[in-house]
């Protein structure tokens, strides 16, 4: 399998008190072209951290960053500003929690999902990007994507909003999606439907996804591999089937544990 990305070694302190704290320790993180790899913890395990770090969104001055993140022969903690940004939304997209927090209230929905490529394709006219910004809602199941390209946020529900995240982040046709956290918001049948998306989205376009979070039900319908994160520490990793046959980290075992079971033996009285 191909690496696109190549995590080692990544430790990440906060000097905002008298002592620093690590939020994360010693990451790995080996991406493969196509695959599928889930981050999961509970609040505060690291895992968003980690992936905000590879997005190149952690500039605190407060913040220290050491190791390295290898994508397309640069390192991405280390290379300049221009050459960071040149990646950002187009060769590696993010999506987060809640969307409504992520889109601008004041802005349409087409001009939003436009947005990446003002910054990153300014050779493409308007015409062409209102047809490619259609084309991706389309893609990402709004199915009266010419209506919802001229409305506003709060016209739309959360899943809808969530799709309008999906569809702005997929434009350029990213190689590595981050999706943090991304069903957190939604209701379940609504999680189910953009786990089916972020699949569909994998198996068409060969996209890379990085899918950070605390739903162990979610990532084993969705992963190939899984990394476990506790108190900024990778305590175990592997294929997700083995992970979630045979745990050996206690943590592990405990997270597998509280996923809830539903009884199909009892029949309605």
């Amino acid at each position: 399998m191909e690496i696109i990305l190549d995590v080692t070694d990544l430790h990440i302190e906060f000097h905002d008190h008298d002592q620093p704290e690590v939020a994360v320790e010693d990451f790995d993180l080996m991406l493969g072209k196509g695959e599928i790899v889930g981050i999961v913890g509970e609040s505060g395990s690291g895992k968003s951290m980690s992936a905000l770090a590879i997005a190149g969104l952690l500039n605190r001055k407060s913040l220290t960053k050491s190791g390295r993140i290898m994508f397309d022969g640069q390192d991405l903690l280390t290379c300049d500003r221009k050459t960071l940004r040149s990646y950002q939304g187009d060769e590696i997209s993010i999506i987060f929690q809640e969307p409504m927090t992520s889109l601008n209230p004041v802005k349409r929905i087409g001009w939003q999902v436009e947005e990446p490529l003002y910054i990153h394709h300014p050779e493409i006219d308007r015409k062409a990007r209102k047809e490619m910004a259609i084309a991706a809602l389309l893609s990402v199941g709004l199915e009266n994507a010419v209506d919802v390209y001229y409305m506003y946020p709060h016209e739309l529900s959360g899943g809808m909003r969530q799709r309008v995240m999906i569809a702005a982040a997929m434009i350029g046709n990213p190689k590595i999606l981050i999706a943090d956290e991304p069903t957190t918001a939604l209701d379940v049948t609504v999680q189910a439907q953009i786990v089916e998306l972020l699949k569909k989205l994998n198996r068409e376009r060969g996209t890379s996804i990085i899918f950070i979070s605390h739903d162990l039900s979610l990532v084993n319908q969705l992963c190939q591999r899984v990394i476990v994160m506790q108190q900024g520490n990778i305590v175990e990793s592997g294929r997700t089937s083995e992970v979630f046959k045979r745990p050996r980290n206690p943590y592990t075992k405990k997270l597998i544990a509280a996923i809830p079971k539903i009884d199909l033996s009892r029949n309605e009285e």
